[in-house]
């Protein structure tokens, strides 16, 4: 099973807000998550990212593959996602 750091999206119309989450890679965006770690808001300002670092940090040891948009988000709050 290939795991996943990544967004689902919640939020209203117009007003989303995101949740981080481990997944299968092969399930949909917003379908099946094993775990939440956090969420991310870019509508406030500035922008509200909560991220457990601890499991974020797990996860990744144990080869979970952070999205494009998960990595940044781990880079902005000091966390290496290894990789590019």
């Amino acid at each position: 099973m290939a795991v996943r750091l990544r967004l689902t999206r919640v939020g209203g119309k117009k007003d989303p807000i995101w949740r981080v989450v481990v997944a299968d890679q092969r399930s949909p965006r917003d379908g099946r998550v094993i775990e939440t770690i956090g969420h991310y808001n870019p509508q406030s300002d500035p922008s509200t990212i909560v991220l457990d670092e601890e499991r974020a940090r797990s996860w990744l040891a144990r080869g979970a593959q952070p999205s494009d948009t998960v990595r940044k988000l781990l880079r902005i709050r000091g966390i290496s996602a290894g990789g590019a």
